[in-house]
Parts: C-alpha cells; structure tokens; sequence
C-alpha cells in the first residue's frame, strides 16, 4: 500500500514539475434581464510553484523507500 502510495505521489510531483499550471474557461453571466441573458467566457488560471512538485516528488521517493526497508 505505501508503494503504491509514494509512486503516485512521485508521478504527481513530476507532472507538477512539467506543467506548472493550466487555465480552464468558465462562462459567468454579466446581464440577467428575465428573457434576456448576456454570458460570457472568462479565462481563469491555477498555477503552483514548482518547488511544490520537487517537495512531492521527493516525499514519494522517500515513501517507497521507507517501504522497502520493511
């Protein structure tokens, strides 16, 4: 259990470390006027420093060798 564990925890710290960050669209609505409607499409974006990928990927490593050590 704790390999399985620590290898996700390495794969997600090297996906944080190649992509650090992604942006989604949202639609929000400016104008509800009973039939009338006025949406639009915002960008919004999630970003992590990737010193926050480094610390996971180095957690998983240390979890799966703290499991082979058993």
């Amino acid at each position: 259990m704790n390999r399985t564990v620590g290898l996700v925890l390495i794969v997600v710290g090297i996906a944080m470390l190649i992509w650090t960050g992604f942006t989604y669209t949202k639609k929000e609505k400016l104008v509800d006027a009973g039939p009338i409607q006025i949406s639009a499409d915002k960008e919004k974006s999630v970003n992590w420093p990737p010193y926050v990928g480094g610390i996971i990927l180095v957690a998983g490593v240390f979890v799966v060798v703290a499991s082979r050590k058993k």
